[in-house]
């Protein structure tokens, strides 16, 4: 492989394994935070385990997530010099905004969090793991801010060959930001709602404890409503991010779709073979209007193909291939849609059994949803690798090329070495993560009182 490609994967594999962590750090914590309210509200003590049991694997989490992040900086300045050099002035400003407040704020206050159990206020430590809360989503925001930037340019002026920033609160309002924050924290507390609800069912189907039984009842109660309204608002904020995409990369959309001609009304596939080389269906099935309804809000509305897009682009941008790669864009879309599917149809028939009273009658409800955890993995890594697989050729769409961002310095060999590495030491920090969840999460709930003065524990 060349440097570019080896580049590609590096980040690309270093991303998956770091988002692997980020999106159950951004919805445990406010699941932690509800339990750490309820404890200090009612002054139950099953509220205080449930705060302890469910912040131990959130603290795992977090630290994971931490140590596979570095490295993404570093190799912004290493594999990817020329892009640096050329959006370095604005990229630059919300990930410093995000190191210095926002990651700041939070690993402050998880350490005022983690070391302040019967040293601060009751109160005072509540409002700790809140601001955790606050600015875990508060780093994702601007790390969003940038990444929106790569996928819509806004507030800049291009001077020098380097496109600088020349409008900070553009980069903020930017609308892109604003339709991919709701869905990525959205997707966020569904994958906590899910984790919370396997781990839940697992005691749930081999607790004998009376206490347990009702600890994970409660546990299994929220996060069932928890999954649910994420669900939801996962697909209502991916509409409308969907239809952004349509205005503002309709290349992606017609990748996402096999979608080679312009039509109205534009059918939305639900399965497609086609030939990428001459721009064909080799075989499809469509629904006739739905991608119009989910572009327009209307079952009719023009939809724009690839071979369309491609002849406006080469007149805007000179000689090229601006498709990006159709199958890997066409079926990590379906993945990502595929599994929030079947995510909002188990936390629905796991809130059904909520409101009956039904939830340890539904012993096949409680077996399903173990493994299931794992599908808002699935459907948030196959949308990550829709993301920024279905920009390409872009690396910022419309200014840089992907081939154009990456080092002139580092070599091939150099860059193999270090994917090679890198691979093996983030699967086995994964295998290292996995191994800890699994073992806390199996463990249960901590004993009465544990780490509580008497007074406290009366409390």
């Amino acid at each position: 492989m060349d440097a570019l490609s080896l580049a590609r994967w590096q980040f690309g594999i270093t991303t998956v394994y770091h988002f692997f962590f980020v999106p159950l750090t951004l919805g445990l914590v406010w699941a932690v935070a509800i339990f750490n309210t309820l404890w200090v509200t009612t002054g139950r003590e099953v509220y205080r385990r449930l705060t302890k049991f469910w912040g131990k694997l959130f603290l795992i989490n977090f630290a994971m997530g931490v140590v596979t992040g570095i490295v993404q900086e570093f190799q912004f300045g290493m594999n990817w010099a020329e892009y640096s050099r050329f959006v370095g002035d604005i990229f630059g400003a919300p990930l410093a905004i995000e190191a210095l407040l926002a990651f700041f704020l939070e690993s402050t206050f998880l350490g005022i969090w983690v070391f302040g159990w019967d040293v601060l206020p009751k109160k005072a430590h509540l409002a700790a793991i809140w601001l955790v809360a606050v600015g875990s989503n508060l780093s994702a925001l601007w790390i969003l801010i940038a990444n929106s930037f790569m996928q819509h340019p806004v507030g800049y002026v291009l001077r020098g060959g380097r496109a600088e920033m020349n409008d900070f609160w553009a980069l903020v309002a930017n609308g892109h930001v604003w339709v991919q924050f709701p869905h990525v924290i959205a997707g966020a507390m569904a994958t906590a709602g899910f984790f919370m609800l396997g781990i839940s069912a697992w005691h749930l189907l081999r607790a004998r404890d009376a206490g347990a039984r009702d600890a994970f009842g409660r546990s299994f109660r929220f996060a069932a409503v928890y999954a649910l309204v994420a669900s939801l608002a996962v697909i209502v904020v991916g509409h409308g991010q969907a239809q952004y995409m349509v205005r503002e990369q309709p290349m992606k959309m017609a990748a996402a779709e096999a979608l080679w001609r312009t039509e109205n009304p534009a059918g939305m596939s639900l399965f497609t073979w086609g030939d990428e080389e001459h721009k064909r269906d080799v075989f499809a099935v469509r629904v006739p209007g739905l991608l119009s309804f989910l572009a327009h809000n209307r079952f009719t509305g023009e939809v724009q193909g690839i071979r369309d897009l491609q002849a406006e682009y080469e007149q805007r941008y000179g000689p090229g291939d601006y498709a990006p790669p159709v199958m890997w864009t066409y079926w990590t879309f379906r993945v990502m849609v595929g599994a929030g599917a079947l995510m909002l149809l188990l936390a629905g028939w796991a809130s059904f059994a909520v409101w009956r009273d039904r939830v340890d009658a539904s012993r096949r409800l409680l077996a399903w949803l173990v493994p299931a955890i794992a599908l808002p993995y699935a459907a948030n890594t196959a949308g990550w690798l829709f993301t920024e697989i279905g920009r390409q050729p872009w690396i910022v769409f419309g200014l840089q090329r992907t081939a154009d961002g990456v080092s002139r310095a580092v070599t091939g060999a150099e860059l193999l070495v270090s994917l090679v590495g890198f691979t093996l030491l983030y699967g086995a920090l994964m295998a290292a993560d996995l191994y800890l969840l699994d073992k806390y999460g199996k463990a249960g709930l901590p004993a009465e009182a544990e780490g509580l003065s008497a007074d406290a524990a009366r409390a």
